[in-house]
């Protein structure tokens, strides 16, 4: 079976505008990046990008969809393991950090919506959703004995997020070194740092 043909002009296919999109929303900020800027970063004309796409929010879903799939897809594969929670929570915190450095650029702009859009207020409530799997993995460790039980679920399922989220701020994904971040961040995070 072929696969279908992609519309548009050699290396500018909808993935390109994706990628440009996502490069200009990071650089510059979702607002201040025009349609007209998309066109001008691949060498196209503004009708050629609306030719791949319907305008600038579909490009915004579907860079938030890219991050937040990866994550559900995460979750799922934790769901299925035969592992007691807090081995699966492990699991999970290791396989985000995976997931950051993949989708990089897809991630950063994912966090840096604040709901001003309905696009934007869908992505939130997906980005609570998989907020909410995370603080449930916390209290099936909690109820397994995994987790001391004065710690707030919901506290350490923000935290241990937010650890994987500040690496959009100084992490640069390079070949390999994904699996060693994840290590990393796993150990400090559920063996901390003293000996």
């Amino acid at each position: 079976m072929t696969a279908p043909r992609r519309r548009g002009r050699p290396g500018h296919d909808q993935d390109a505008v994706l990628t440009a999109a996502v490069r200009l929303f990071n650089e510059r900020g979702y607002d201040a990046t025009s349609m007209y800027d998309i066109a001008v970063s691949l060498g196209i004309t503004k009708s050629s990008v609306y030719h791949h796409i319907s305008g600038k929010e579909q490009l915004l879903q579907m860079a938030m969809d890219q991050a937040l799939d990866g994550l559900f897809e995460a979750a799922d594969e934790v769901r299925d393991l035969e592992l007691p929670a807090l081995d699966r929570l492990e699991r999970l915190i290791q396989l985000c950090v995976i997931v950051l450095a993949e989708r990089f650029e897809f991630v950063t702009v994912l966090l840096r919506v604040r709901g001003n859009t309905e696009v934007e207020q869908h992505a939130l409530a997906r980005r609570r959703e998989f907020d909410a799997i995370v603080t449930d993995l916390v209290k099936q460790a909690q109820a397994e004995g995994g987790v001391r039980p004065d710690v707030d679920p919901a506290t350490a399922a923000r935290l241990l997020l937010g650890m994987v989220n500040s690496l959009t701020e100084w992490y640069k994904p390079r070949h390999g070194g994904a699996e060693a971040m994840a290590g990393a961040v796993t150990t400090i995070a559920f063996e901390g740092l003293r000996l």
